[in-house]
């Protein structure tokens, strides 16, 4: 086989082919991240880091655990936003909307600040863990909202007057017919979301919640390895979304839905 072809897409590709190239790209991605450390540095020391191993495995967990419970309640706060968009009530269509926009339009890092600093403190939301949950929530809810209401959008109206035409009641015509075809449309999209909470809580750390980046934090002002300790950051952060990654790739095709 030419040279030149082990490099291009084909239909008959096989897996050897395909792992050659990922390790290609892997190799100088890697190399070139090591040239960087060499430069500026010119050590790895991660040895340090065993030292604060309990520590880590704190943030770790509190990392994932910040992120499954914000997962579950975006969805419920998603969920509600989107089904209140398509309401024939007009307030709460405007008040769902205006929500999704505003929450889409403005950083992240302001709204902590916001809701952390000024309204928890208006209402006495003195727990960070419970205010870093609640935050991301509101946040990701945001961006759920919008996958759920495009999956609701893509189901044809014709299905649920078919539905009705049979004798379906409302709640039937839901479980039966809208559900399975939204879970099948949207799955694939919230699961690259849970990938995202997982990197967004990263700035819960400015509201000193002790969950990974916080922790890289403390151990770093011991240590003073800025490379390594961050370096090492970036290794536990792809250590839980890159699995997130393979999953949604895999609902993708899973998934796969034509009209």
């Amino acid at each position: 086989m030419p040279i030149g072809r082990l490099f291009l897409r084909t239909p008959k590709d096989g897996r050897a082919k395909l792992l050659l190239n990922g390790l290609l790209v892997a190799a100088v991605l890697v190399g070139f991240v090591a040239l960087s450390v060499a430069r500026v540095e010119g050590r790895y020391d991660f040895t340090d880091l065993w030292t604060y191993r309990t520590r880590l495995a704190m943030g770790f967990g509190m990392t994932l655990a910040f992120s499954v419970l914000s997962m579950a309640a975006s969805l419920l706060i998603g969920f509600a936003s989107a089904t209140g968009s398509r309401s024939r009530i007009l307030p709460v269509r405007y008040l769902c909307r205006t929500y999704v926009n505003v929450i889409r339009g403005t950083p992240l890092l302001m709204q902590i600040y916001l809701f952390f600093y000024i309204i928890g403190d208006a209402w006495g939301v003195e727990d960070r863990l419970v205010a870093g949950v609640l935050i991301l929530s509101i946040f990701e809810g945001a961006y759920i909202s919008e996958i759920l209401r495009g999956g609701l959008d893509s189901i044809e109206g014709s299905q649920l007057e078919i539905a009705r035409a049979v004798g379906f009641t409302p709640a039937q015509a839901t479980r039966l017919i809208v559900l399975p075809q939204l879970l099948r449309r949207t799955l694939p999209a919230l699961a690259g979301q849970f990938a995202s909470i997982i990197k967004d809580s990263s700035l819960l750390s400015v509201i000193s919640i002790v969950e990974l980046t916080q922790t890289i934090k403390e151990v770093n002002a011991a240590t003073f390895a800025f490379t390594t300790d961050y370096l090492f950051l970036g290794v536990l952060y792809f250590a839980l979304t890159f699995p997130v990654s393979l999953l949604s790739r895999a609902l993708e095709k899973r998934f796969a839905y034509e009209n």
